[in-house]
């Protein structure tokens, strides 16, 4: 086994902990917003995954997944955090009159 694939197993092996971590903060978040962070964090986890094992097996095949991946995971958090967004702003608007 090369120095590159130890580091490369060492690297999912710390992305799946990261991985666990934001699944519970996920889970425990108080907040809608908290929750928008930890998606966020967990496609960014997912992605640099995929990326690891690309580099790992040497088949680029997995890319256009990558892709897919940060196309789904940034749509979603625009989605979201606009709905928020527009939730605070109605609040506001009542709270002056």
């Amino acid at each position: 086994m090369s120095v590159a694939s130890v580091l490369l197993v060492v690297a999912l092996g710390l992305l799946g902990v990261s991985l666990l971590l934001v699944l519970v903060r996920f889970l425990r978040g108080p907040a809608a917003l908290d929750r928008l962070v930890a998606l966020d964090a967990l496609v960014a986890v997912i992605m640099c995954g995929l990326m690891a094992q690309v580099a790992l097996s040497r088949d680029s095949a997995i890319v256009p997944t990558i892709v897919a991946v940060s196309l789904v995971g940034f749509l979603g958090s625009s989605t979201v955090a606009r709905f928020v967004g527009r939730r605070r702003v109605g609040r506001r608007s009542g709270e002056d009159s």
